[in-house]
């Protein structure tokens, strides 16, 4: 599905609310929102154009469509040299501007300035605005009559402001009047300066006058993109784009300043919350992993060149007794808790992140290694003191920090969060709760008493069937399911003292060591047993869902050895359903068209899972004959505070309507999100509130 295809899969009216999403589907849906109802002509083009606003088609179009139209036949015949070197330039990295003439609708020819801005859901387009130049409107309406040229100036967005010699106002427009607070009879006489400030954006140091250093030097001055103009009438502030150009006679002489100010309070208003949700957790309001791993290698550059700083990384203890106990839900309000907790302890130069599930991490800029003890002595501390209360429960949990001094021996990146994850390791098996500081030994402690337990607990239950299948209802809605999966089957195993373990903890270690077409296909071969003897009963009509991995896929002979399961078990095809995850799509695409082709015909179903979570979401959705979507439950958690959420679930089941494809949702765990999601009409529902996971042979009994 094309860019253009997923603006017109999102319903409108919600592009305002609040919440925030996963970084890729939320810059999807703002820009198009915006980029929809802004009055700047935005086009995204590669050697044509695939995507233009309203504005530029009003501008460039008169209203018709520009899809497909390449941009360089309408540039005049003189400028196709700088536009291909700005081309080059914008592919290159290179942020700039450059002045163009165009021909608009009506065929006549713009100077059009063309600056470009980043295309973050698709690398390979261009982004552009088109800007026709106002000083261009300005000289073409003096020429034609005083009465003209101020029918002209009212008519555009911009705010237009000119002086005489002295930077003494003469006339400004109804959008500049705007942007200063004041009426036209107000400002006359006045210079800018008495009525506005202007001060960079990013530290508020205030800017030299414009209009003064124009007039002083007779040329153009651009004050770029960082400008915020504050009101002294009203206090408003506004991000604008100034310039100020000298208006000259037909002698060429300097007869005044002509200013021009354009909005763009919404535009920047836009890039900095994509900014902030491409780097922060949308859970807790956190910096995320990537942006932290991006700190933390500022760090070491520094910390090589003689600056001192600590890498704390913490991993809570009992924190899973929540989620199994009272749900994702409670376990999610439990971490935005936390993260509240971290950020009390730590000072203001300090960065705090979450980088897993219950992990976090704490980089302490110029800390000394004993401070940076006490301050994660005081975070173990204010955790083992906290008590989170949910409904008629109360939890407690801990935390266990492993510490890395950073400085001019320090490694790589990874090498250093390596040695924090080695540290936290070791002291959680010193006894939970404390703090351990980095030594050399640690990572061979961690390697040999981690992932070698692991790698022998997951053969050992391959070799001995000590996995153990647990299943989870999913319901229809209405009641009535016409087919469809009737429960997913979940793996699970337990340690030696009959200790269920995490499946997070398990799967990740099967990925590690390549084990999981060995996993998949014991619980291929198991599930298919149970449906076969009669174990595990189907309804009419329905079918059990299995999941299967990337490197599972990626497996030439996995396919065969399904189709010799079916064969030999005497399962009907039309009783499996194969859930894929996205990533799984996304990492094998080849395997996986032929692995859907080939099942299908057979008569097997297929959902995609997690839908949402990734960047290819639309695309993958399209290439794939998908017979379920299961949306994915970080959209669902939402729900009830989150009207982005809403209108991105609503968008979702949309789009499966028009292929006709069914929708479950996922992580259902109350009522109120039961109630949620049968109102937006989905097919299915799976989480705590139809069903938890039960054992099959609990299920059985």
């Amino acid at each position: 599905m094309g860019i253009t295809d997923t603006l017109t899969a999102v319903p409108s009216g919600r592009e305002d609310a609040p919440g925030v999403l996963p970084p890729a589907l939320a810059e999807q849906l703002m820009f198009f929102r915006l980029a929809e109802r802004i009055g700047e002509a935005v086009l995204l083009h590669d050697d044509r154009i695939r995507y233009a606003n309203p504005a530029a088609e009003a501008l460039l179009a008169g209203g018709e469509s520009l899809l497909g139209r390449r941009l360089a036949d309408m540039i005049q015949p003189g400028h196709a040299g700088s536009l291909d070197a700005w081309l080059k330039a914008r592919h290159a990295g290179r942020q700039s501007a450059v002045r163009l003439e165009l021909r608009d609708a009506h065929e006549l020819v713009v100077e059009c300035e063309l600056s470009g801005f980043p295309v973050p859901m698709d690398n390979a387009l261009v982004g552009t605005v088109v800007r026709p130049t106002r000083e261009a409107l300005l000289k073409s309406a003096r020429q034609q009559g005083t009465q003209l040229a101020e029918a002209t100036l009212e008519s555009i967005s911009e705010g237009v402001i000119t002086t005489d010699t002295r930077g003494r106002i003469d006339y400004l427009n109804s959008a500049a009047e705007a942007l200063l607070g004041c009426q036209r009879d107000h400002a006359q006489g006045r210079q800018i300066g008495d009525l506005a400030t202007l001060v960079d954006e990013s530290d508020r140091r205030p800017f030299g006058d414009p209009v003064a250093r124009c007039l002083e030097e007779r040329r153009r001055v651009d004050l770029g993109r960082r400008a915020l103009l504050i009101s002294r009438a009203s206090g408003d502030e506004y991000s604008v784009e100034l310039r100020a150009s000298p208006i000259r006679t037909g002698g060429g002489e300097t007869s005044g300043c002509v200013i021009v100010l354009h909005d763009v309070s919404e535009l920047r208003g836009l890039t900095r919350q994509m900014s902030y949700q491409a780097s922060h957790d949308p859970l807790t309001g956190l910096v995320n992993r990537r942006e932290f791993e991006r700190r933390l290698e500022e760090a070491l550059k520094t910390g090589r060149s003689g600056g001192g700083h600590v890498l704390c990384y913490l991993d809570l203890d009992r924190f899973k007794a929540v989620n199994d106990t009272s749900g994702h839900m409670a376990g999610d309000n439990m971490l935005r808790e936390i993260a509240g907790i971290l950020k009390e302890q730590i000072r203001d130069s300090d960065i705090v992140a979450r980088v897993g599930g219950d992990e976090f991490g704490l980089l302490l800029v110029g800390c000394p290694l004993d401070k940076a003890r006490q301050i994660a002595d005081d975070v173990c501390g204010a955790i083992r003191d906290y008590r989170f209360v949910w409904r008629d429960k109360i939890f407690s949990v801990g935390a266990s920090i492993g510490l890395v001094q950073i400085g001019p021996e320090s490694g790589s990146i990874e090498d250093t969060l390596s040695a924090a994850d080695s540290a936290c390791y070791v002291a959680k098996q010193q006894g939970r709760g404390r703090i351990h500081v980095y030594s050399s030994r640690d990572e061979a402690v961690a390697r040999q008493r981690g992932e070698i337990i692991w790698l022998q607990r997951l053969q050992t239950a391959l070799k001995e069937n000590r996995f153990e299948l647990h299943i989870q209802p999913i319901v229809a809605v209405d009641g009535r399911p016409d087919g469809g999966p009737a429960c997913e089957v979940l793996l699970r195993l337990r340690d030696g003292d009959g200790v269920e373990c995490q499946p997070v903890d398990f799967m990740q270690a099967a990925e590690r060591y390549h084990l999981m077409p060995s996993v998949d296909r014991w619980v291929l071969q198991a599930t298919f047993a149970a449906v076969g003897a009669g174990a595990l009963k189907l309804p009419a009509g329905r079918s059990v869902a299995v999941n299967v991995s990337s490197q599972t896929l990626a497996d030439p002979q996995f396919l065969e050895f399904v189709v010799e399961c079916l064969d030999r078990s005497g399962v009907r095809a039309e009783q499996v359903c194969f859930e894929l995850s996205e990533s799984t799509v996304a990492a094998n695409m080849s395997h996986t068209s032929r692995f859907v082709a080939v099942l299908h015909g057979l008569g097997c179903t297929f959902a995609l899972d997690d839908f949402g979570s990734g960047l290819g979401s639309f695309a993958n959705l399209k290439q794939l004959s998908m017979d379920y979507l299961k949306i994915d439950g970080s959209f669902i958690r939402g729900l009830g505070s989150d009207d982005v959420s809403i209108a991105m679930v609503t968008a979702m089941i949309e789009l499966a309507r028009t292929l006709g494809i069914k929708v479950v949702a996922e992580h259902v765990e109350t009522e109120q999100a039961f109630d949620l999601v049968r109102a937006l009409k989905v097919d299915f529902v799976q989480g705590y509130a139809v069903g938890r996971p039960v054992a099959l042979a609990a299920k059985l009994g």
